[in-house]
Parts: structure tokens; C-alpha cells; sequence
């Protein structure tokens, strides 16, 4: 959950400090939200030129610490999916899809797209594809759990048709160098990672829900 909110205070901050310049065009003033990608916060120079330092140091803390906290997170859930084998061998994929996903991110951010282009995508592509298994799985291990309130595999059940939809526009989506292609890349990684973070967001707090009521019925069966 810490990860999650420090991701976007931190992000909001550093487009406050981003100098300017898009894909397309250099001489805009400032960080367009609907034009300019996340990636361009990591640029160690802004698409305009000009030094980027502090959106840089900031967006690199951001999508670290989020990164690590994500392959945490999917490590740590496989402990309420222990009752049934099927659900417990798909936990452990989730696990180790999530696992891979966190440290991909964590690879973006290490790897700023204007010094490490071709490893920066790669780092995308990886951590996306990486998070679409390891929701899927996960969805798939909450359905053959009595115990596990259904509602979190609704929510996971639409993140995972945004998350398929935006893999759909990674690989196969308009041209960067159109200025509408742009719009439509751009628009659609900020709906993607807001809809990944409040996804997040929830299926932690209803893991620390699930912990806290098995700490309180042990305590009174205690």
C-alpha cells in the first residue's frame, strides 16, 4: 500500500519538475499528462534538452520501491492459498510471474530510456507480460478458494481486461511519431498504471483484512 501512494506522490512531483519536450515534439513547455510517457520522467535530459535531475532521482525512488513492493506483495500472497493443490500451484506461478514483474520495473527505472533504450523496452515488455500471468494465475487461485472473498477476483477479473487490452496497444498500437499514435500510447500507459496501482492498492489492504479478522479469531478462540 506504501508503495502504491509514494508511486504517485512521487511521480505528481516529478512531472512538476519535468523541463519539456515530447516524443514528438521538443519545444513543448513542461510534462503534458496526455502526451508524455512515465518513461520520460527517468530521461536523465528531457526530450527539450535540458537537464532532468530532479524528475529523474524522483521517478527513479518511485518505481523502485513500487517494483520491489510488487514482487513482495505476489510473494507474500501465496500464504492464503494453501488449502487447495490446484489453487496452490497457480498461487506459486502468480508468485513467480509477479516476482519477475516486480524486478522488471524495478529495471525500468535503472535503466533510463535516452541511455538504455532497447533495455528499457525490453524491461516494459517483460514487466507487463510478467503482471498479466501473475494476475491471471492469481484470479484463478481466488476462484478455487472457499475462503477468499470473491470480490478481489473481481477486481482482478477487470484489471486483467485492461491489463490484456493495453499488451494489445504495447506490441500492435499506433506510431509513436503520429501525434495522435502518441495521445493514444500515452493515455493508455497512464490508465493502465493508475488502474495497476489502485488494483494494488485494494488486494492489499484486503490481505491486511484477511490477516487482521485470522489474528482476531485466533485471539478469541485463545
Amino acid at each position: 500500500m506504501f508503495a502504491c501512494a509514494q508511486f504517485v506522490a512521487l511521480t505528481v512531483v516529478a512531472m512538476l519538475f519535468y523541463p519539456g519536450g515530447t516524443f514528438v515534439d521538443p519545444a513543448t513547455m513542461g510534462y503534458s499528462f496526455f502526451r508524455n510517457f512515465f518513461s520520460d520522467l527517468g530521461r536523465t535530459h528531457a526530450h527539450s534538452g535540458a537537464p532532468n535531475t530532479v524528475s529523474a532521482i524522483l521517478f527513479f525512488v518511485a518505481l523502485t520501491v513500487a517494483g520491489l513492493g510488487l514482487a513482495t506483495f505476489f510473494l507474500a500472497m501465496r500464504r492464503f492459498f494453501r488449502q487447495d493443490r490446484s489453487a496452490r500451484l497457480l498461487s506459486r506461478l502468480g508468485s513467480l510471474a509477479g516476482l519477475v514483474s516486480g524486478l522488471a520495473f524495478v529495471g525500468v527505472a535503472w535503466a533510463p530510456v535516452n541511455l538504455a533504450g532497447a533495455l528499457h523496452r525490453l524491461f516494459v515488455q517483460v514487466a507487463f507480460l510478467g503482471f498479466f500471468v501473475a494476475v491471471l494465475s492469481y484470479i484463478g487461485a481466488m476462484l478455487r478458494t472457499r475462503t477468499y472473498p470473491r470480490r478481489y477476483a473481481r477486481v482482478c477479473g477487470v484489471f486483467v481486461l485492461l491489463l490484456a487490452a493495453y499488451l494489445l496497444l504495447l506490441f500492435f498500437g499506433p506510431s509513436l511519431w503520429s501525434a495522435t499514435g502518441l495521445i493514444i500510447n500515452a493515455t493508455g500507459q497512464k490508465i493502465i498504471i493508475y488502474a495497476a496501482l489502485i488494483s494494488a492498492f485494494v488486494l492489499a489492504d484486503g490481505s491486511r483484512r484477511l490477516i487482521a479478522a485470522a489474528a482476531a479469531r485466533h485471539s478469541t478462540a485463545g
